[in-house]
């Protein structure tokens, strides 16, 4: 990581602090246990964050975990939105982009990546 990286995660730790007592329509849960960081969970976390700033979105809350225990499908993500899960494996920078774009843009599951099916949450 470049210190220009820190810096950039700097000034998006401090425009979210105001937010922070705020409910976010959409959550966004990386696993970042060490499987999935040896298989590429920096890299979807970067390309999460960076697409969600791309298209401003302040609706959507991105937050860090260890292992989701789904260490064969490695980097995972998951979506929540609406008492809605969903859950996302094998990805990719490019995939993390497209989950943004039809799935939390447009409300659309990206059927290609899904390894977890929705769950109502009690």
């Amino acid at each position: 990581m470049k210190l220009s990286d820190l810096q950039q995660w700097r000034e998006r730790a401090v425009r979210d602090v105001s937010l922070r007592g705020e409910r976010r329509a959409w959550r966004i849960v990386i696993s970042m246990g060490t499987s999935g960081i040896a298989a590429g969970a920096r890299d979807v976390m970067r390309a999460i964050m960076d697409e969600i700033e791309r298209q401003e979105l302040e609706c959507v809350e991105v937050s860090l975990t260890g292992s989701l225990g789904m260490d064969d499908f490695e980097p995972v993500l998951r979506v929540e939105h609406a008492g809605e899960e969903v859950v996302y494996g094998r990805l990719t920078p490019d995939a993390a982009r497209r989950i943004i774009a039809e799935h939390v843009r447009q409300g659309r599951k990206v059927e290609r990546y899904v390894i977890g099916l929705p769950k109502e949450r009690e």
